[in-house]
């Protein structure tokens, strides 16, 4: 009932704000729709996946000595879950996942990393889907799926900042199939809020970013993301979204919301950004906190790939040494 409320409310709220001229076909009422779209207010919090890589190794491992900590400080936290070719059936898998957190009432965070060429300079997290054409029917199944239910989408991170190693051609392929990628979610999935990734304050500059962030389509989609899978602080992700969002407004007349990954920040950055040791977990997912919201995008304890402290072990790989020590920040 609570649900249902928040939905009746929000379309009463809808058909108030139409202009007068709007009427069925007519083209503008879908921006207006888009506009009112709010997954946040359709739910009561975000959902908590129990089939998370730390719940699955917590449950299987109640004799560990660590497990506690990891079902209580990590597991139980509500986090992103990604999806790409080890998905399966793109449309089962993302269906199945909003299926239970609508059922739940609460809201999924989930992340689309499935481009490709993905990872094309960093090379830990590289694949993809083999083409184009391959990728626009798999994100338009990954939209169908969540349909009119509550979300918040990621696409794709690290797109925009990895470009260092791509030449023009490529890059515009890339800003295409991330267009191509918005009007998917803004036709199939009109209660999605969705995020273009807009890398970390140490990555390119605020203005560049901008400059990424447009050619890529960040004016169809609501947001930008920041900080994922790394480890800087929300203060300075706050400065460099604020600074991204000025540019935004300056170069080209409009400003985003953004979301901080907060998953591993508590302790910071010591300049590395592939496993490293010493880091700590951050502010539990919620609203506000100098962003639009702060979330848990990566998975604390999952790996980066075959680096630092997590040495011989692949990317997404869950690594319970690494997620207990990163509990407590050593």
């Amino acid at each position: 009932m609570r649900r249902l409320l928040r939905t009746l409310a929000a379309s009463a709220f809808a058909c108030l704000l139409l202009p007068l001229s709007a009427g069925p076909g007519n083209a503008t009422t879908t921006p207006a729709a888009a506009a009112l779209a709010d997954p946040i207010g359709m739910t009561s919090g975000f959902y908590t996946d129990p089939h998370s890589n730390p719940a699955v190794w917590a449950a299987a491992n109640p004799g560990d000595g660590r497990a506690a900590a990891i079902r209580d400080n990590i597991a139980s936290r509500p986090m992103a879950r990604w999806f790409g070719a080890w998905s399966g059936d793109i449309g089962a898998s993302v269906g199945s996942y909003v299926g239970a957190a609508d059922a739940a009432d609460k809201l999924p965070v989930l992340i689309a990393y499935n481009i490709p060429g993905r990872d094309a300079c960093g090379g830990h997290s590289g694949g993809g889907a083999g083409t184009p054409a391959a990728y626009r029917t798999w994100i338009s199944a990954f939209a169908s799926a969540i349909g009119s239910r509550p979300a918040l989408v990621v696409i794709e991170p690290d797109s925009l900042g990895d470009f260092s190693c791509l030449n023009q051609a490529q890059i515009d392929e890339r800003n295409g199939m991330l267009r191509g990628a918005l009007a998917e979610f803004r036709n199939r999935a009109p209660n999605t809020w969705t995020y273009l990734d807009a890398g970390n304050p140490a990555w390119v500059s605020a203005s560049t970013m901008a400059q990424h962030l447009e050619g890529a389509g960040a004016r169809e989609a609501h947001g930008f993301s920041l900080n994922i899978s790394n480890y800087f602080t929300t203060g300075e992700n706050t400065s460099y979204g604020n600074a991204i969002s000025s540019a935004l407004s300056a170069s080209y007349g409009y400003t985003k919301p953004y979301v901080i990954d907060t998953s591993r920040n508590g302790n910071g950055s010591n300049g590395e950004w592939c496993n490293p040791g010493g880091r700590k977990t951050g502010t539990p997912s919620q609203t506000g906190g100098g962003a639009e919201m702060l979330l848990w995008l990566k998975t604390p304890g999952e790996s980066d790939g075959n680096c630092g402290v997590g040495g011989g072990s692949a990317a997404g790989q869950f690594l319970p040494e690494v997620a207990y020590k990163m509990i407590f920040g050593y």
